[in-house]
């Protein structure tokens, strides 16, 4: 299949300095420039709108001789995925992008990825899942891969998507961490948004990474044959998850120093969880994504009214950081948890069981309100959201619950 690619989206807006570029990219393409930095040796993917563009990018770059890459045009997710796990077993520096139904072909492999311990990127371009079909944002695709043992990252801007990417590649390649990791970046509201970023150059993204190779530990050698993925049945199987649960448990510690080393070279600043006024805050509305940056503008808004309100959003949401939930919420009269899926059937969205698990064994617990936003791409309104942090005040005056979960901006 011939893909049709666009001319290169690059303003020059300046040069900050020796090292560091500001230029306007999307999304999509702040993810391509980002792999490209990275210097990878092999690409599989298929072509999902709205992740299309970081493929097709990026394969741009390898026609070009920008990348001295193995690009592989796949004819599914299921194989994108399983060609990136085998190249990684052999040592390899590997990436894949899908979004919504793609990565839903190559869920059977997201297993198999982190079970193996590989050190996969892939960016997820957040879209519904289908029927009916919609190409537009929600976190189905992300939601379904939370439990598969990836780290799990989410962007709130365009910035973010390039400095996430890059950071995934630090902490799969850490010999303390060696697990995939997903950077989620909402479709569309991400993925296709010009913005302006600062972006480094190519020889300070060498520096930031691994240099040696092979990457994997067990790398695949004819000299040294090895057994990949064998039968475990109930004998040893159990043994195996546990060693797999550790490792993931174990690989928050070692995630936090490469946030911390990123954000002394690049001057921004990163970490699992981003507060904004939480200090004094009575209410705290809580999410994941591109909705953070809407909430602490109307959180701002409202503090100039002598308003008491907080936000917080997760950059890391698998491992979940508890520790630092636990403290920053502990105080807190209402917490308001927005989910971008609805979980159906469950006591609450994802992310509200998470934030209800951790808080459920403090003595003083704040009340917890589950909202349900923005499905298939759905706006919430500025109005909409100061509404949500109105009715958490009334609760908070009021300490009544009268309903545990509200969706914000469906017709009745």
């Amino acid at each position: 299949m011939r893909m049709y690619v666009q001319p290169k989206l690059l303003l020059w807006l300046g040069r900050v300095n020796d090292m560091v570029k500001r230029i306007g990219l999307n999304g999509d393409e702040a993810v391509a420039l980002a792999v490209k930095q990275a210097n990878v040796d092999v690409i599989a993917a298929y072509p999902i709108t709205p992740q299309t563009i970081i493929v097709e990018r990026l394969s741009e770059y390898v026609n070009n001789g920008e990348l001295d890459a193995e690009f592989v045009p796949v004819e599914s997710e299921h194989s994108a995925l399983s060609t990136v796990v085998g190249a990684a077993l052999t040592g390899a520096r590997v990436f894949t992008a899908t979004a919504s139904q793609g990565l839903a072909l190559m869920y059977e492999i997201l297993w198999i990825a982190s079970s193996l311990r590989l050190p996969i990127v892939m960016a997820l371009a957040n879209r519904a899942f289908s029927a009916p079909i919609n190409i537009h944002c929600s976190h189905d695709d992300a939601m379904a891969a939370r439990d598969a043992g990836w780290i799990e990252l989410f962007s709130e801007s365009v910035q973010e998507v390039y400095d996430l990417t890059l950071q995934a590649f630090m902490m799969v390649e850490d010999e303390n961490i060696m697990l995939p990791a997903i950077v989620n970046l909402d479709g569309f509201i991400l993925s296709h948004s010009l913005a302006d970023l600062y972006v480094f150059d190519d020889q300070e993204v060498t520096n930031l990474l691994r240099k040696d190779r092979p990457l994997y530990k067990l790398p695949i050698d004819f000299k040294k044959p090895a057994t990949y993925g064998p039968l475990g049945l109930y004998d040893y199987y159990m043994e195996i998850k546990k060693q797999q649960a550790v490792a993931m448990r174990n690989a928050y510690k070692y995630i936090k120093e490469v946030f911390q080393k990123y954000s002394e070279v690049s001057g921004r600043e990163y970490s699992p969880v981003k507060t904004y006024e939480v200090e004094d805050a009575e209410i705290v509305v809580i999410a994941l994504g591109s909705m953070a940056g809407n909430l602490r503008t109307i959180a701002k808004s409202l503090r100039k009214r002598g308003k008491k309100v907080g936000v917080i959003s997760l950059t890391l949401y698998r491992p979940f950081p508890e520790d630092i939930i636990l403290k920053t919420l502990k105080d807190i009269n209402v917490v308001v948890v927005m989910d971008r899926f609805p979980n159906f059937g469950a006591p609450g969205g994802p992310l509200f069981e998470d934030i209800s698990a951790t808080l459920y064994h403090l003595k003083k617990r704040p009340m917890l309100l589950n909202v349900i936003y923005g499905l298939g791409g759905r706006e919430t309104s500025p109005k909409e959201i100061e509404n949500i942090f109105e009715r958490a005040l009334k609760i908070s005056k009021e300490g009544v619950m009268e309903e545990k979960e509200i969706w914000v901006g469906v017709r009745e």
